[in-house]
């Protein structure tokens, strides 16, 4: 893949993930498309859990993944940018969306989503259309679905 500035480059931020396994393969997927990883904490586990190294494996490079103490932190690092969440309450189709190379997604946790207040002073927020049954795809899954879009549109693939 050609790589413009790294700056330039799609982020994924999570929400305070509670899943290990979701964590170290979203991790994988970003190290694999040159995505830059943000995660806002607390996580819901350690980063010396079993179950999230051996996901991980040798993908973990920390100079790749921005770690925010708080939501606060991370919103004042975003004044100038925009963020996109990712959410099964939103009304617009993440293929009814354009994409813009600096653009910040955002996930929440695989077990709550984020906090009502997020979704008040978030203007974009889109979801994965899904069969009307259906509740939830997998975090990581989401993450891979709307990471390659979000390159396709951008040219980084």
């Amino acid at each position: 893949m050609t790589q413009n500035s790294a700056d330039q480059r799609p982020k994924i931020a999570l929400f305070e993930p509670d899943i290990p396994q979701n964590t170290a393969a979203i991790i994988r997927t970003c190290a694999c498309l040159g995505a830059k990883l943000e995660i806002i904490e607390p996580c819901g586990f350690l980063l010396s859990d079993k179950r999230f190294k051996r996901v991980v494996m040798d993908y973990m490079d920390e100079k790749d993944i921005n770690f925010y103490q708080s939501t606060d932190a991370f919103f004042k690092s975003k004044k100038d940018q925009r963020i996109i969440l990712m959410t099964t309450k939103a009304s617009i189709s993440y293929t009814n969306f354009k994409f813009k190379k600096n653009d910040t997604i955002l996930f929440g946790r695989e077990s709550a989503g984020v906090p009502i207040k997020l979704h008040k002073i978030l203007k974009n927020k889109l979801k994965i259309p899904m069969e009307n049954n259906k509740r939830s795809l997998n975090l990581a899954s989401s993450v891979a679905i709307i990471l390659a879009e979000c390159l396709k549109q951008t040219k980084w693939i």
